[in-house]
């Protein structure tokens, strides 16, 4: 029988690790590859709800594909984030360890994206992603919860 882990067994935590090498790829390819050349001057944004706030207050002025895309997109995308740190990174149980983990990661990728000029390094995108992060970090918190108690 498999040695019992805080999320079950080892073969399930063997299973998450695959999943978070797949998530990896997929987003370095998302964010850095899929299309993306670098771009001669580079577009940043260091205002909190800069970009967010016409996308609420003006949702007339943007295409549905722009809007659930810069909204939804930068929730969702994340919230495997906070599924699989969880579970691989004992040290990242807390929630105040988990999103400084997720807020260093989050910032090495807008690192990235403004060294090699591809994307934006946009603070709005920061928060939304760390939501996405912290839906799901929610999701497997309670997920442990039900399936073995209170931990």
């Amino acid at each position: 029988m498999p040695k019992k882990t805080w999320t079950g067994s080892r073969r399930w935590t063997l299973c998450v690790a695959l999943f978070a090498a797949a998530y990896l790829l997929f987003m370095g390819n998302l964010l850095f590859a899929n299309g993306r050349v670098p771009g001669e001057s580079y577009r940043y944004n260091l205002i909190p709800f800069e970009t967010v706030k016409p996308l609420l207050l003006e949702k007339h002025k943007f295409s549905t594909e722009a809007w659930v895309k810069n909204l939804f997109g930068n929730i969702v995308l994340f919230i495997p984030l906070g599924l699989w740190i969880p579970v691989l990174f004992r040290s990242f149980r807390t929630f105040f360890r988990f999103t400084a983990a997720v807020i260093v990661l989050l910032l090495a990728v807008e690192f990235a994206q403004l060294l090699t000029r591809v994307g934006t390094f946009d603070v709005d995108d920061l928060m939304l992603n760390t939501l996405g992060a912290w839906l799901g970090y929610a999701m497997c918190r309670g997920w442990v919860r039900l399936r073995f108690g209170s931990r």
